[in-house]
């Protein structure tokens, strides 16, 4: 971990991206918490689709609330749906690869047969499916919809690794010396594999504000009455908004492009380092 970190520090883009990204969070979790989510500001006719002013530096939209407010709670929410996924996705995906891999045989088997299962179902098109039958759902509910169905690839990154680690000679002098199985994996060969799942993790934490946006703005992600950045640039559906009333929309697709460039960068950093540790 500390040559992962030394990487990142001695990468000006990975440092900039890894700060840009700490004062977007704190900026929309700071910034909403006073905001009142489902008005999140005025909602009178004389406010509706005002271009940005003094008294609302980022226009109004279409029902006259504060683009302002709409962005730091839709960056919120992206925010909590993407790094809910990418925890809670992460650590099945761990446990799953981790257990698999160290326990090999019949077990192993078993397991990879039912992830081949997974990683063979259409993923996308089935949390399509989930959310369009659910019909009324909020941020926790479809952050867990979207972690039942992405947990897989992780889980064979890491089985791949812990058969690497469970072939090791301080792992089977651990088995000799008769240390549990279960101390084995989470004291000696976890920590081992924490390079790997940091840069992963990072990774997807990019990869899952690109898939929560991209599924509400398609009209499949948050209800219309719950902002996300999603939401916002769905505004750019219709032309007319797109072309007259680009406050409405704009600054949410720069916010989304800032955050995965900032996460990418630091990913990227933190794999060159991985990799050249392990040379």
């Amino acid at each position: 971990m500390l040559d992962l970190w030394r990487g990142i520090r001695g990468d000006r883009a990975a440092v900039a991206g890894l700060w840009m990204f700490a004062v977007i969070a704190a900026a929309a979790f700071l910034a909403s918490a006073g905001i009142d989510e489902y008005r999140a500001g005025f909602v009178v006719p004389e406010f509706m689709n005002l271009p940005p002013s003094r008294a609302f530096p980022l226009g109004t939209d279409p029902a006259g609330r504060c683009m302002v407010g709409r962005l730091m709670l839709g960056a919120r929410n992206s925010l909590l749906i993407a790094g809910t996924v990418t925890v809670l996705s992460g650590a099945a995906g761990i446990l799953y690869g981790l257990v698999s891999g160290f326990a090999g045989g019949i077990v192993d088997n078993a397991m990879m047969r039912l992830l081949d299962f997974f990683l063979m179902l259409p993923s996308l098109l089935i949390i399509i499916a989930v959310l369009s039958m659910l019909g009324d759902y909020g941020v926790w509910q479809f952050s867990l919809i979207m972690t039942a169905f992405l947990w897989a690839d992780r889980a064979r990154l890491l089985r791949a690794k812990a058969l690497q680690q469970a072939g090791l000679d301080y792992v089977a002098a651990s088995r000799t010396l008769g240390t549990p199985r279960a101390v084995i994996m989470l004291r000696e060969v976890l920590p081992n594999l924490a390079p790997v799942i940091t840069v992963n993790m990072t990774l997807t934490l990019a990869s899952n504000i690109g898939l929560e946006t991209g599924l509400t703005f398609l009209g499949y992600g948050l209800p219309i009455g719950t902002p996300s950045l999603g939401t916002l640039i769905s505004y750019a559906a219709v032309p007319t908004v797109m072309l007259t009333r680009p406050w409405q929309w704009l600054p949410a697709a720069m916010l989304v492009f800032v955050m995965m460039l900032s996460v990418y960068l630091v990913g990227q950093a933190a794999g060159r380092a991985a990799d050249s540790s392990n040379t």
